[in-house]
């Protein structure tokens, strides 16, 4: 007989991710083991594996997780009706709200896709995409001269933006003299003001 899902099959999933993807982050991707994340989580490997059969699908789950929730976040706060700088602006605003407690997550996402099955990245590539695309067409509004194909640097100037937020991790500390939303200040007007001089 199949074995039924608990009802807090999801709730289990949820903290097995957070508390793997804190292994991850403090150990690396390849020295990590799955019994070594069974027991900072707190459960046996049997009950670990019968989430996640193997290493490979309990990472991939990290950062599509992740990256489905960040998606989601952006596209609910993308509000075509404010002013194009203003729109940036607050959708820099929520990818570095949605980074607040996703450090690990975030490691895990820049240093452990490249070594997934190419499905597993592809599928991770396409809410990237996704994700850089939106940014893309606020930047393209603001200046539609970066989108010039015999000059294109759109994406150059989308990624840059990215840049700046992604790795906001290795230095920000919640807390101190700056907040988040002072950088998200920072980082938008660098853009806004670097592509100004754009031609």
């Amino acid at each position: 007989m199949a074995r039924t899902r608990a009802a807090d099959f999801e709730e289990k999933q949820r903290v097995l991710l957070d508390k793997a993807a804190e292994v991850f982050a403090d150990l690396g991707m390849e020295k990590a083991s799955m019994a070594q994340i069974a027991a900072h989580s707190q459960v046996s490997k049997a009950l670990l594996y019968h989430y996640y059969p193997s290493k490979d699908a309990l990472i991939f789950a990290i950062i599509i997780t992740h990256l489905e929730e960040l998606d989601a976040a952006i596209q609910d706060a993308d509000d075509a009706d404010l002013p194009p700088r203003q729109r940036l602006r607050q959708l820099v605003g929520t990818v570095l709200d949605r980074y607040r407690g996703a450090d690990n997550q975030h490691k895990v996402q820049l240093n452990a896709t490249s070594a997934l099955p190419d499905e597993q990245k592809a599928e991770i590539l396409a809410v990237e995409r996704r994700i850089v695309r939106r940014f893309a067409m606020v930047l393209r509004e603001i200046n539609p001269s970066l989108d010039n194909p015999e000059r294109p640097l759109l994406t150059p100037v989308t990624m840059s933006l990215f840049g700046m937020m992604n790795w906001v991790y290795m230095w920000f500390r919640d807390g101190g003299r700056i907040t988040r939303e002072d950088y998200a200040d920072v980082a938008t007007t660098l853009i806004l003001e670097g592509i100004k001089a754009v031609k």
